[in-house]
């Protein structure tokens, strides 16, 4: 035996047993290495949507109802300067208030320094309204230039929080596709080694992460009815969650700042002309609900301006109660403007929709007219022409059209059947409906 040779290490063999567990280890080594790589960033991904809920959303949100409250305390001076009328001094220090409680969401939602400029604008209006409440002279001017001031800046500011928002949306995606590529990459060296095994494990996340990333992308490029079709259980269908509350509420405040009618909230024309022609492409019939008040102009005349537009809120709450007690999930309600109002239901909802309507309308309206007025039967006051003569209590009349699927040929033709029925339904004295169908209407 030759004690001088050098000796030799035999490494032992790994069985096929065993090297069928090695690849399943591998295997579950980089697919949980690509999980814990996608769980971190759906977390980051998670937070930054909760942070867009929770701070960008209720920015943009205080920033709309701040507008529309100096829209209206604008209007109010404006009445005051002209009538000279105490009451418009009581709503717009009711306005005011509004405008306060949103300037102190403001400054408690990370828009602090954008609150403090838009605080120190509104004390500057404050003043030059005090100024006008006393009847300084010059006062209207001043008042105007420092609501023009004010508006500007809570425009520009809700640009450029509406630009932040786009901007994280936009880094959200970038994150997205760089969390897609390396959860690929990870997933693709575990199919390496145990392949056949490895898609299955992964399939379900790198399926999740592509639909978020495709839901990023839709609702960055303005599209708020994405659905990503993500199955509830786990984080993933979380984010997908929040995406879809943000997707929403982002499509309520964009309608809310371009078409709501600010006495009512409800969408305006608009949003209105956009429901019919969507109706009328699925094809499905549904009733057209034409509302106007009767002898509401001489109401207004009589008790005032504010009187009048707490009955057109008043009008629309019950309207809007009304709906959504009997019109079912597919009811809409529209304000086309002054005392028209529009709803949009199943056919077969019509009918108990108008008698709630009337009935409520018929009940509340009394509570507006004094005494000696509700005694009389209503009230007297000039018509259009000039002509004394007496207007009995307000009454809201209906027209309902119900529409086919090949009747009408967009919501223009609808609106015109619509106005022809009112008309008809006016002539008959109190508050009722008439309901047509498209052929007897055209």
């Amino acid at each position: 035996m030759d004690t001088n040779a050098p000796a030799k290490f035999n490494l032992p063999r790994l069985t096929l047993i065993q090297k069928i567990g090695a690849g399943y280890a591998a295997m579950a080594f980089f697919t949980m290495a690509a999980l814990v790589f996608s769980a971190f960033n759906i977390y980051k991904s998670n937070n930054t949507s909760r942070q867009i809920a929770n701070n960008d959303l209720p920015v943009m949100s205080a920033l709309i109802e701040l507008r529309t409250s100096l829209l209206a305390q604008e209007g109010f001076a404006g009445k005051y300067a002209i009538l000279h009328d105490p009451a418009f001094i009581d709503l717009f220090r009711q306005r005011e208030s509004e405008a306060l409680q949103n300037l102190a969401v403001l400054e408690t939602s990370g828009a602090k320094q954008d609150a403090s400029q838009l605080r120190r604008l509104y004390q500057s209006y404050q003043g030059a309204s005090a100024k006008l409440f006393s009847g300084n002279p010059g006062s209207e001017v001043q008042l105007r230039r420092s609501a023009r001031q004010l508006l500007q800046a809570v425009d520009a500011t809700y640009v450029k929080r509406k630009a932040h928002l786009h901007t994280v949306l936009a880094k959200a995606n970038q994150q997205q596709k760089a969390t897609i590529w390396w959860t690929v990459v990870i997933s693709l060296t575990g199919f390496l080694l145990a392949i056949g095994v490895a898609p299955f494990v992964t399939y379900r996340i790198f399926g999740a992460i592509r639909k978020l990333q495709r839901a990023t992308d839709r609702i960055a490029a303005g599209d708020f009815d994405y659905d990503p079709q993500i199955p509830l259980g786990d984080e993933i269908s979380d984010l997908a969650r929040d995406f879809t509350k943000m997707a929403a509420r982002l499509k309520v405040l964009e309608q809310m700042s371009l078409d709501a009618s600010p006495l009512t909230r409800l969408p305006g024309n608009a949003a209105i002309e956009r429901e019919l022609e969507e109706r009328l492409k699925s094809g499905a019939p549904f009733a057209f609900c034409y509302a106007d008040l009767d002898n509401f102009k001489p109401f207004g005349d009589h008790y005032g301006y504010a009187k009048g537009s707490e009955l057109l809120r008043l009008t629309g709450d019950l309207v809007q109660a009304a709906v959504k007690e009997h019109g079912g999930p597919a009811g809409f309600v529209g304000h086309v403007g002054g005392d028209d109002f529009v709803m949009v239901l199943p056919t077969d909802r019509a009918r108990p929709v108008c008698e709630a309507v009337i009935a409520s309308f018929n009940a509340e309206v009394v509570k507006h007219y004094s005494p000696q007025d509700l005694e009389a039967g209503g009230i007297e006051g000039c018509d259009r022409y000039g002509v004394q003569r007496f207007f009995p209590v307000v009454t809201i009349s209906i027209a309902v059209i119900i529409c086919g699927s090949d009747q009408f040929s967009s919501a223009v033709d609808i609106a015109r059947a619509a106005a022809k029925v009112k008309d008809s339904a006016k002539e008959t004295p109190g508050s009722n409906y008439l309901v047509c169908t498209s052929g007897d209407a055209a």
